[in-house]
């Protein structure tokens, strides 16, 4: 059965190193950090890549973070991989809980995450399930 989680988060993105700029996009990459309030009260740590191109608000990222801590009332950890594109301002993105990464009370999640941004402000909903343990007995 699915469930859902919801709430804010705070971002920070610290850059290493230069941006490299060939042919018109620079690639970079960045340590990401976050802390994520609401339904998931936990921190996660990451590493993004991203591509920006001389077309204001074209772009592109991939990225993986390990979030720790407690998902509405159970205590564990999940890897969420990113991919996202903004094309002229759109953005599109997919975020996956990566298949058997869960541990603890999260073992066997799945399911994936949206973000949104209004007024600087990041909000989730995660989309998640957890495998049924009296299944796995069977």
């Amino acid at each position: 059965m699915t469930q859902i989680a919801q709430g804010s988060f705070e971002v920070e993105l610290n850059p290493q190193g230069a941006a490299e700029k060939i042919s018109g996009s620079s690639l970079g990459r960045m340590l990401l950090h976050k802390r994520f309030h609401g339904d998931l009260e936990a921190s996660s740590a990451g590493e993004m890549l991203t591509a920006r191109t001389d077309i204001e608000g074209s772009a592109g990222y991939v990225a993986i973070e390990r979030v720790t801590g407690v998902l509405q009332h159970r205590k564990g950890s999940f890897v969420l991989q990113h991919y996202g594109t903004l094309a002229r301002g759109v953005p599109q993105q997919t975020i996956t809980i990566v298949p058997d990464s869960g541990s603890a009370e999260l073992s066997g999640i799945s399911g994936s995450m949206t973000i949104t941004i209004v007024d600087k402000k990041h909000y989730y909903r995660l989309d998640y399930s957890l495998a049924d343990k009296l299944q796995e007995l069977i």
